[in-house]
């Protein structure tokens, strides 16, 4: 199910794990950041048709299976220009438009390299909107069993390099956005960035 968080912003349940809510975020401009699991395809196709957005490209964060999974019945539904993360899974290569890499414009985004979690991480970041697509590089804090609204790190047993990831988020406080969209847990849809210093400092 679509849920309009953000004026032409949808953020799409795909599907339900011991772990939380699988998402896609979808905007406007035709914009999919990542595509959910393999097994929740259906629902993400659903999602999408229910916002009568057509999807003109697709964006992977980072290669897990939870962020690509989707990624072949997309192709083949809307056949989008499909972007990935320089570094990420040479196997998906016959699938790719672009490669992308820290400081690229991808439509309204410039990508920044986020690594920790995945070394070939990186979040999108549209500050004319005010909004960031922030991967796994956070989670939102109910995750942890924290009051909703705020950012945590994502569990350490999730994550390749806790240390690094927490040292990347460094990157983030040269942007500024309003709303910091994540995939587990609650996005923050107001005073991300003041949040997001406040948790760095």
């Amino acid at each position: 199910m679509p849920e309009e968080i953000l004026d032409g912003v949808y953020d799409i349940t795909c599907g339900e794990t011991q772990s939380g809510r699988i998402r896609a975020f979808l905007f406007a401009d035709g914009t999919l950041v990542d595509t959910g699991l393999p097994d929740t395809t259906s629902a993400l196709l659903d999602g999408i048709a229910e916002t009568a957005v057509a999807v003109d490209r697709v964006v992977i964060t980072h290669t897990d299976g939870d962020h690509i999974g989707g990624l072949d019945a997309v192709v083949e539904t809307y056949t989008p220009e499909v972007y990935l993360p320089v570094g990420s899974n040479p196997d998906l290569a016959s699938t790719v438009d672009r490669y992308y890499a820290d400081g690229d414009t991808i439509g309204s985004f410039v990508a920044v390299h986020m690594p920790g979690h995945r070394g070939h991480q990186h979040v999108l970041v549209d500050e004319d909107a005010g909004v960031a697509v922030l991967a796994d590089a956070l989670s939102g804090a109910d995750q942890r069993g924290l009051p909703a609204g705020y950012f945590h790190l994502p569990p350490g047993r999730y994550t390749d390099d806790l240390n690094r990831a927490e040292e990347s988020l460094e990157k983030l406080l040269e942007f500024e956005f309003d709303a910091g969209l994540v995939y587990h847990g609650s996005s923050v849809l107001e005073g991300a960035s003041e949040k997001l210093a406040t948790y760095v400092f």
